[in-house]
């Protein structure tokens, strides 16, 4: 029997070690670009610009057009209707 093929209690570790170091991997290189999307935010800030309104930025493109449109709509008739 090969070691793919291993099996414990019917678990073909193999297999399992596998998949768990690959998302383990993942996970490593996630916390990396986490650190570097903040150093990024950072340099923004040192800039001048304000990163809450980029994050706002980043947040609408990733929307469809017709979704962002509606939504804008709404936020100008709700703050006419609250006077604003």
């Amino acid at each position: 029997m090969d070691s793919e093929t291993a099996t414990t209690g019917g678990i073909a570790a193999d297999r399992l070690r596998s998949i768990i170091e690959r998302v383990e991997r993942l996970e490593e290189e996630r916390k990396a670009l986490g650190g570097d999307i903040r150093d990024i935010f950072a340099e923004a800030k040192s800039a001048g610009f304000d990163v809450k309104v980029i994050k706002q930025i980043i947040r609408l493109r990733k929307q469809e057009p017709a979704e962002v449109e509606e939504q804008e709509t709404l936020l100008d008739i709700y703050r006419r209707a609250l006077g604003m």
